[in-house]
């Protein structure tokens, strides 16, 4: 794998949430730069061998509404 690709949303209580597609990776923050830090650390500790590890990490932010 060389890409990984999180969906980032709103978190109701405040901050931000990141799920990974495809994986059971999450995790969240209160803003997105601590987000983007805590998301690498998910996927080193998820991929601990770096031979298999994602090369790439993509966040898609996506705002969440009410209909």
């Amino acid at each position: 794998m060389t890409e990984i690709i999180f969906l980032v949303e709103d978190d109701p209580e405040g901050g931000y949430v990141a799920k990974a597609i495809g994986e059971s990776i999450f995790t969240q923050a209160n803003s997105i730069p601590e987000l983007r830090e805590l998301v690498r650390d998910a996927v080193c500790c998820h991929y601990s061998d770096e031979a298999i590890r994602p090369k790439l990490i993509r966040l898609h932010i996506g705002k969440s509404t009410l209909i």
